[in-house]
């Protein structure tokens, strides 16, 4: 490919990503934080906690509780009931885990038009609770409602925390994500979860807070439904910089196509940001359990996003004048 075929193709990339449903529903966290008077952020222990991370932390004696929820569009719950109660564990469970911690039990809130429209739901929920060993403490029912909506909650527990808000300049951006799964169609959900081994599945999550506690990473988060570098922009934002990813770099399977790859929420996704000194060894601990991980670029002080691809390179999002989600250091008016 020559190089203006190349900048064409990237030029696509970022249109395509920018005006992505997954950005979209990001950017309506912004409006959240301006309207709602939100906590302030403190330092404990060297860790920034603030409003936008994949799990409220609390100081809690040597270590930190950590609360999360998930709510499901109303169309996932009616198409795909079952998938949809699983995945209100497994989502919760991988923010828990993103942030260093491992989880505690789950609750759910449940509104549907009867105990038949429900069960498909509830049977979903169960096998999760199952398959990654959280226990399922109560909840929230309601039978007479018009349509099917779920929310699920969780609760968890970090002895050292990974957030958000601590990627450092210098350090490498990495993308580790489980290949060995599907797209759950018709959407861009890479299910690399239901049919895997249990025992597997968490021996695989035990990563993150492996990774924390040995002290090799400080900043992570759980690849959402804004893809790899949608995600990336909240990792960064949150944190005040900026990065350059090569999209060459990000570990996808050979057979799916690239930009929907690139908008893809899979079940086991996290981005790290690593120093150079422990990037060998956090490669390793991924490839140890076939979790395909990489370098995908580099963090710096721009608090812009830019892409390359192919040798070519194009800016994707200025944090400095527009937000993603708002949760990062405030702009000057």
């Amino acid at each position: 490919m020559n190089a203006r075929h190349g900048s064409a193709a990237l030029a696509q990339i970022v249109e395509a990503l920018r005006s992505s449903r997954g950005i979209a529903h990001k950017r309506d966290i912004d409006a959240v934080m301006q309207a709602l008077p939100m906590a302030a952020a403190i330092r404990h222990q060297g860790h920034t906690l603030a409003v936008g991370d994949d799990c409220a932390a609390i100081p809690d004696g040597d270590g930190y509780l950590l609360f999360a929820i998930e709510g499901f569009i109303n169309e996932f719950v009616e198409q795909q009931p079952w998938f949809a109660g699983y995945c209100g564990v497994m989502v919760n469970v991988s923010d828990i885990y993103a942030m260093g911690g491992r989880p505690l039990a789950v609750v759910d809130a449940l509104w549907s038009r009867g105990d038949e429209a429900a069960r498909p739901i509830l049977e979903g929920l169960a096998e999760g609770a199952r398959v990654y060993g959280v226990p399922l403490v109560g909840g929230h029912s309601n039978g007479r409602n018009d349509r099917e909506q779920l929310s699920v909650a969780i609760m968890g527990r970090a002895k050292r925390l990974l957030t958000s808000f601590d990627a450092r300049s210098g350090e490498h951006l990495v993308a580790a994500i489980d290949l060995r799964g599907r797209f759950q169609e018709p959407y861009a959900y890479w299910n690399a979860s239901t049919g895997a081994p249990a025992e597997r599945l968490r021996a695989d999550l035990e990563v993150l807070p492996g990774l924390a506690e040995a002290g090799l990473v400080r900043a992570a988060k759980d690849i959402s439904m804004a893809g790899v570098i949608g995600t990336a922009l909240m990792l960064l934002e949150c944190s005040g910089k900026g990065a350059v990813i090569d999209l060459d770099a990000v570990p996808r399977p050979p057979e799916a196509d690239f930009l929907r790859w690139l908008g893809a929420f899979p079940s086991y996704g996290f981005l790290l940001s690593v120093a150079g000194e422990d990037l060998q060894e956090v490669l390793s601990r991924f490839a140890a359990r076939d979790i395909a991980a990489a370098a995908i670029g580099r963090i710096d002080d721009s608090r812009q996003l830019d892409l390359c691809m192919q040798g070519q390179r194009l800016p994707f999002w200025n944090l400095a004048e527009e937000a993603l989600i708002g949760c990062g250091p405030r702009r000057e008016s």
